[in-house]
């Protein structure tokens, strides 16, 4: 558990050595000179037994893009105006962040073009093998959990060709060690449980898929794992799983007919006693909750050592703490990798040292064994995904509150193909930026609408209707 005191420690190690404001300041040199490097990416002081890297949100992204942060993320009650709500020169300011660093062009979405220039495309899945193997080679592999929050097995035409076992193929690869889900379920009741096991089967991944608050909706009974245990470092670890709640109201209920959702607090509450009583000195969170809702389960459940926190695509450079937890927000589409060392003392967290990496492509050399595995899963498709169908005129952009340019331009074409006066369209956070001038491709159509239930309608709605369906 992190007392007061300790956090205060904790806080100074962070900003000690976090990626953005520790080695921030070698990669705003680095910057300068037009050169960062791998090795600035990477620099940190190791510290504790064992490491945690968190990696959320891929939406099953192997390819580098550019992604643009939100210019609007409203808050809602004792959230509006506080983080991870804060956005553009709003959030470079509270982290004290300058307006063309690198750290400005990954967090913000202010003079987002120039800095996409600057910088480049972001993500991979090759260069975050890198990465993780990496500091492996440091640490070594008894030394690190690596831990997937969900939302990896969708979001691409190969994710979707493959029903998410490209995904599976890269989470093995990389050596994931638990996962949970949210998109995952809209592959269907049947092929997670293919994939992840339910009820005491093992799936065929082979992968640990952490989700007790999924219930059997006859009985109640859990259908997924809660807790796994590991040991790192000499230190005992317990890991709870927590699935997207509401993931049957988000998504077609008739996908997961036999599971019930739920945040389940009570659970949560339970698994975390039973954990500490089998020995656990440290307890996380693996989930997919959301930050909001995290950051008031972390208020209410007492004995969580630290949340890694999913499903709202939030990446902040320092963790955030309510109580006695912090909370750990890694970003989305594969641009970061989150690294916590952490140093135990019996069941006490002494000190955590963080660090938000930045997967900047042109800085870190693809992994040749993942980048063969990519190139394997991409080669029958590759020529029509790299299609070109158009050229952008304006910025294409997703990931604001209510949508961004993307859904305005399915929007328009909905209008056009179904001669009607109003469409609707889910305003997703996932998909990638498209610059001006950018060659639109298939596979920039497949990351903005690679869904399993891609059907859309035409019908007549009352105003009653529309009103219910905005405000739902």
């Amino acid at each position: 558990m992190i007392t007061r005191r300790n956090f205060l420690h904790i806080a100074a190690a962070t900003a000690a050595v976090t990626g953005f404001t520790g080695t921030g300041g070698g990669l705003r040199r680095a910057a300068a000179q037009q050169r960062i490097r791998q090795e600035d990416l990477l620099r940190f002081t190791p510290r504790g037994q064992f490491t945690i890297l968190h990696v959320a949100d891929i939406h099953a992204q192997l390819k580098p893009l550019y992604h643009r942060e939100p210019s609007l993320n409203l808050g809602v009650g004792d959230a509006r105006g506080k983080l991870p709500h804060l956005t553009g020169a709003d959030l470079l300011n509270a982290f004290a962040i300058s307006d063309t660093s690198p750290e400005a062009y990954m967090l913000s979405s202010d003079d987002y073009e120039a800095l996409a220039k600057t910088y480049g495309r972001v993500g991979g899945m090759d260069r975050m093998a890198t990465l993780v193997n990496a500091i492996r080679g440091e640490r070594g592999s008894d030394r690190v959990l690596l831990l997937d929050g969900g939302d990896a097995l969708q979001g691409s035409f190969t994710a979707l060709a493959t029903r998410g076992g490209d995904m599976v193929s890269v989470l093995q690869a990389l050596g994931v060690e638990a996962t949970t889900g949210h998109w995952e379920f809209t592959l269907g009741a049947d092929r997670i449980a293919e994939l992840f096991g339910d009820a005491g089967r093992s799936g065929s991944s082979g992968l640990a898929f952490l989700a007790g608050n999924v219930r059997d909706a006859d009985f109640a009974e859990p259908v997924f794992e809660s807790v796994r245990h590991f040991e790192k470092g000499g230190i005992a670890v317990a890991v709870i799983g927590q699935a997207f709640p509401y993931t049957p109201i988000a998504n077609p209920r008739w996908m997961m007919p036999n599971w019930s959702f739920g945040i389940r607090e009570a659970g949560v509450r339970r698994s975390v006693a039973e954990a500490r009583e089998a020995g656990a000195q440290l307890v996380v969170l693996l989930s997919h909750n959301g930050f909001d809702v995290d950051a008031k389960l972390a208020a209410r459940v007492e004995g969580i050592d630290i949340i890694l926190t999913a499903h709202t695509h939030d990446a902040l450079p320092r963790p955030t703490r309510v109580g006695n937890t912090l909370l750990v927000a890694s970003g989305s589409h594969g641009k970061f990798l989150s690294r916590l060392d952490v140093e135990v003392d019996g069941t006490r967290v002494k000190d955590v040292s963080y660090a938000l990496i930045p997967v900047l492509a042109d800085a870190v050399a693809p992994d040749p064994g993942m980048r063969a595995l990519i190139d394997e899963i991409r080669a029958r498709d590759e020529a029509m995904l790299a299609t070109e169908l158009a050229r952008t005129e304006g910025l294409l952009y997703r990931r604001g509150t209510f949508g961004g340019t993307l859904d305005d331009i399915i929007c328009d074409a909905l209008l056009a193909e179904r001669d009607a006066e109003i469409a609707l369209s889910p305003g997703f956070r996932w998909g990638g930026t498209l610059l001006p001038g950018q060659a639109v491709t298939w596979e920039d159509i497949y990351n903005a609408t690679a869904i399993t239930y891609p059907a859309a309608y035409r019908s007549v709605m009352k105003g009653e209707t529309i009103k219910l369906i905005l405000e739902d």
